[in-house]
């Protein structure tokens, strides 16, 4: 069996790979466009999702399973996937810890107002009249309960949170408090003074936090998005903010990235950019090393239904 690889691995991974798997034929650190040769061969491919066409996937004729190294999946080509009926699986997972520590860091930054804090230190100034608010006792709405949601439920709630929450249908999950429908997403916005979006990018979902769901949000509540940028109508999401409709947005995602140098979002003081890193850390590869070893130990010996994160190509995600 030979295993194309165009994600970069550390060498201490590529050797547990080799060590734990001696009879596959590993080839690292290719370049999709660099790896005509190989992709014929390859029976395995491990990518992040974002360099495989419809081109290579119809040369990779000997193709049964994608590993992607990251949780989005949304530019992988999928009707041609759905033809070949090719096995996709994700590193869904990984990104809870560091995502999760990110919402957290975001919601302390604007309630403990750290930009002010380090402004005044700039510029030696000494006031304690900087306004300083509390986690305790306020209450997140997290669109998504999946692990990201979960994980940051979890964390929220060890600050003495009310933990809300979004899914598909409404149904319980661990570490929230209530969970309400994509229906019902109106209700618990008027009285959520934090909204987290981690939604995914699907036909459902983009533009779905439009101009009538930022109004119904609270005008001091703070609007998080670690999920995927075109969920949001950034051109409505500008207005009110510049008419202070709601206190603060933390951005990660954005409808086109990297964001542009002239786009609005960079020079609005209630409005935090960071980019696309909310998911970043050193721990994240060996993390979706753990995945794709116990997956590859289940497509060895033809235990194809036991894999995890296996995507439901009709679904997209």
């Amino acid at each position: 069996m030979q295993i194309l690889s165009t994600v970069k691995l550390p060498d201490y991974l590529k050797e547990e790979l080799s060590q734990s798997f001696p009879d596959i034929t590993f080839h690292h650190d290719k370049k999709i466009n660099e790896a005509k040769d190989l992709i014929p061969e390859a029976e395995v491919i491990l990518t992040y999702g974002e360099d495989l066409t419809e081109d290579h996937i119809k040369a990779a004729d000997n193709l049964k399973w994608i590993m992607v190294a990251s949780a989005g999946i949304d530019r992988l080509p999928f009707s041609i996937l759905e033809e070949r009926n090719i096995t996709v699986t994700n590193s869904r997972g990984v990104h809870a810890i560091p995502m999760a520590e990110y919402c957290i860091s975001m919601m302390l930054q604007v309630s403990r107002q750290a930009e002010v804090l380090i402004e005044n230190q700039k510029q030696h100034n000494w006031n304690r009249r900087v306004r300083m608010e509390e986690l305790y006792g306020k209450t997140v709405l997290i669109i998504g309960t999946g692990a990201i949601g979960i994980q940051t439920a979890k964390l929220c709630e060890a600050f003495g949170m009310k933990v809300l929450g979004v899914n598909s249908d409404g149904r319980k999950v661990e570490h929230f408090d209530r969970a309400y429908s994509m229906d019902e997403v109106s209700i618990p916005l008027a009285e959520a003074d934090f909204v987290m979006s981690v939604l995914p990018s699907t036909v459902k979902t983009k533009g779905l936090l439009n101009k009538d769901f930022f109004y119904r949000m609270k005008q001091d509540s703070v609007f998080i998005n670690i999920g995927r940028g075109d969920v949001v109508v950034e051109n409505d999401l500008i207005p009110l903010l510049n008419e202070n409709k709601i206190k603060h947005a933390v951005l990660d995602v954005f409808e086109k990235e990297p964001l542009a140098e002239d786009h609005p979002f960079w020079e609005m003081d209630n409005v935090t950019v960071t980019p696309h890193l909310s998911g970043i850390t050193k721990n994240y590869l060996p993390r979706v090393m753990v995945i794709f070893h116990r997956n590859l130990q289940y497509y060895c010996h033809h235990q194809l239904t036991s894999m995890e994160n296996i995507i439901a190509l009709e679904k997209r995600y």
